[in-house]
């Protein structure tokens, strides 16, 4: 009898990975709910311990053996890397700086108001009992944490739904990218701030103090080469940077962003940009949503994780509206207006995914605030187009404002 191979159970994993979500979201025709992206998000949730795990256990533990999940883990950590670095490389700030004073209060009360409401319900959350913060989390990284991820907006995933609803190019898309993008240097600033080792502290400042020294050699290198090789220096550039980010102690990811932040997207041509992005989100991505599914777990209870992400849900939805709208009386919007930027402000998919997957790997967090944190994104992505849609019919008015 012929025996199974890894790479024969590695590419059953990927056959699954890549056909189930698909055929989910293009037979269901869940596009208006759920993007493929949120479809295979759920996926990798149903296709983890807690659901498929529990449910056929022989099956899971066949295709989910360790040396399969290992390989898995290596394509899904180099994919969310490439996926980060070209989020740091779109950042565009000089639009952002042009208009200082509407993007800095926009952004500064879409962040740290439901960076409040998070940190409240992460301190109501940690009164219950122990099975939220991580073994090496200390009080503050774990709500810091919490209410970081109910700020976060997921800088991708809204260019995704802003194309889908056709105002992306339009003035008030430009805007919504502005506040976003400020937010998310915020985010991994804040992260950095978490993850400070005082143990390693002379490898982090070692680190931070060559990346800035060989941040103007690469710029200097990468715009006097052709802009074919730009990509390539680029990747080289990100792989070193992951690397010495996580030697000093800082999450490969953190030095993704920063390998991507220091680099011009006028370097790279707006088509191959989008190109780029959407060949990451279409051929390796999956595997990082099937590979963050496979981390969920239920240990405290069922009804706890959920009761959990409707608190977490509350607090970042209520606290991101209210943020908005309070700019918005500061800067007198338009009846509308801060509604619909709230709600756009509000996705969240991907970018926190990513976020408490570095809580989780550093021990900050546990598996059922993980698992608690994942379903909170999943719900407040979802909710942005059936409720952003009608808006903008009833407020087409807005599109053409500028700021």
């Amino acid at each position: 009898m012929h025996a199974v191979t890894t790479t024969e159970v590695f590419l059953l994993a990927m056959l699954i990975i890549f056909s189930l979500p698909y055929l989910v979201w293009r037979l269901g025709r869940t596009d208006y709910y759920a993007p493929l992206v949120v479809v295979q998000i759920i996926g990798g949730i149903l296709l983890g311990p807690g659901v498929l795990g529990a449910a056929y256990p022989e099956y899971y533990a066949f295709v989910f053996r360790p040396d399969v999940v290992t390989a898995l883990n290596g394509v899904a950590w180099w994919a969310v890397m490439m996926f980060v670095w070209v989020a740091g490389i779109e950042l565009d700030l000089d639009e952002a700086w042009k208009r200082r004073r509407e993007t800095g209060v926009t952004a500064g009360f879409a962040l740290l108001t439901p960076l409040l409401f998070g940190s409240i319900a992460a301190i109501l959350l940690l009164q219950t009992g122990d099975g939220w913060a991580g073994e090496k989390g200390a009080r503050w990284q774990v709500i810091l944490g919490i209410g970081m991820a109910c700020a976060v907006t997921a800088l991708p995933i809204l260019v995704l739904l802003m194309e889908k609803l056709e105002i992306l190019r339009e003035p008030i898309g430009q805007r919504i990218l502005r506040y976003a993008s400020l937010d998310d240097v915020a985010i991994w600033g804040v992260l950095a701030l978490i993850l400070l080792d005082w143990e390693r502290i002379g490898r982090q400042g070692a680190f931070l103090v060559l990346f800035a020294a060989l941040t103007f050699v690469v710029r200097w290198l990468i715009v006097r080469i052709p802009e074919r090789d730009r990509w390539y220096a680029g990747l080289i550039w990100l792989a070193a940077c992951g690397l010495a980010a996580d030697w000093a102690g800082l999450h490969y990811m953190v030095g993704a962003f920063l390998a991507g932040a220091v680099l011009d997207s006028k370097w790279f041509t707006l088509k191959d940009m989008d190109n780029f992005r959407n060949t990451i989100l279409l051929a390796v991505m999956p595997v990082f949503f099937l590979s963050t599914g496979l981390r969920t777990q239920w240990d405290v209870g069922g009804l706890a994780v959920f009761g959990a992400a409707a608190l977490l849900l509350a607090a970042a939805v209520v606290g991101k509206l209210a943020g908005i709208h309070i700019a918005g009386r500061i800067l007198k919007w338009e009846k509308g207006e801060a509604s619909i930027i709230g709600w756009l402000l509000q996705t969240k998919a991907l970018i926190m995914i990513i976020f408490v997957n570095i809580l989780l790997d550093k021990a900050i967090i546990t598996n059922e605030t993980f698992t608690a944190l994942l379903l909170m994104a999943v719900a407040s992505t979802m909710l942005t187009i059936p409720i952003v849609t009608p808006k903008l019919k009833a407020l087409a008015g807005l599109l053409k404002k500028a700021g």
